[in-house]
């Protein structure tokens, strides 16, 4: 595996798992097994690793929910946006489901303009998503974002109840309102 990626791979391992405040770069650097000549050459800063990781964690975490909406559809054929429910459970119910990576960089490193960024575009490319499981309406795109936001608070409350089902109890109700 090529250093960059070993880098990437572990700081999105603790990152994610430990927070990026409380994970240093010395800490990275001896879990990568890479020296900082190598940390430096490929990410000059904590900052710009903190960037890749959210970029990849994009990445991977939509192709992920894509796919994860799309095998759960066709259950839901009268009701696509009821796909969200099995999707959503079966992130909570993970044994690596940490919340959201994004709202919890939001959290900690909002002073870094680009996390805000990332995390605006991260969101809206969600909400997108959200918006194809509805009929068409005036107003899809107001009833998408209510959805993700919805989302995002079953989120946080699965992450501090340690435990989906009220968080998803609550949205299933909602999702139901919203398909109509």
């Amino acid at each position: 595996m090529k250093a960059h990626d070993k880098i990437l791979l572990t700081a999105h391992d603790l990152f994610y798992r430990e927070g990026i405040r409380a994970t240093g770069v010395d800490r990275i650097i001896a879990t990568a097994q890479v020296t900082k000549v190598t940390f430096y050459r490929h990410f000059p800063s904590k900052n710009a690793l903190i960037q890749a990781y959210l970029h990849y964690r994009h990445e991977q975490w939509m192709t992920w929910f894509k796919t994860t909406l799309a095998h759960y559809t066709p259950e839901y054929a009268d009701k696509p946006i009821m796909a969200l429910i099995p999707t959503l459970q079966a992130w909570f119910e993970s044994d690596q489901f940490r919340g959201c990576a994004f709202i919890n960089a939001v959290v900690e490193v909002a002073t870094i303009p680009e996390v805000m960024t990332i995390a605006q575009t991260h969101k809206a490319e969600m909400t997108k998503t959200i918006a194809l499981l509805l009929p068409e309406k005036a107003n899809t795109a107001a009833r998408a974002v209510a959805i993700a936001t919805l989302i995002d608070g079953a989120i946080i409350k699965a992450q501090i109840d340690q435990a989906d089902d009220r968080a998803l109890q609550a949205l299933v109700v909602l999702l139901d309102q919203c398909a109509n």
